[in-house]
């Protein structure tokens, strides 16, 4: 069975459902918990003319939010007996850097959630779960 799941989360309300599922998937198989957050590109050319927000405070604020995301996956964690472990890193999509973070974690399943569109609105809107899916070798687990 799986020892080492890794979870992605952006904060929303949809990843907290898949974090409860991944642990209580962790916490029934003695699994291992890994947290992965997607640090955004800077979004601003560095040849504009205007600033909206320094490279360096948009990386420190990216960061800030990321931790207040990793730390509710760790709190949840940590309730259960959970072992527990987080990563970050800055992509331009975020299913890059799940696959990334899963392949050098030595994670053996991944672990998120999916909007469940269907028909057109999938195609136009895209999934990063579906990405995820389309471009791994590693399990994934979508939890709904």
């Amino acid at each position: 069975m799986f020892r080492h799941i890794l979870v992605p989360t952006d904060g929303s309300d949809l990843s907290r459902k898949a974090i409860d599922g991944a642990i209580d998937l962790a916490q029934a198989v003695g699994a291992r918990v890994t947290a992965y957050a997607c640090l955004p590109q800077y979004p601003y050319s560095p040849f504009s003319d205007v600033v909206i927000e320094p490279p360096v405070e948009f990386l420190q604020r990216s960061e800030r939010e990321a931790q207040v995301h990793l730390r509710e996956v760790e709190l949840a964690a940590r309730r259960v007996g959970v072992a527990f472990d987080s990563r970050t890193s800055v992509h331009p999509a975020p299913y890059l850097g799940i696959i990334e973070a899963a392949e050098q974690g030595g994670c053996d399943v991944i672990f998120m959630a999916s909007h469940g569109r269907r028909g057109l609105g999938s195609l136009l809107i895209g999934s990063e779960t579906q990405r995820v899916l389309t471009h791994t070798k590693i399990p994934v687990i979508v939890y709904r």
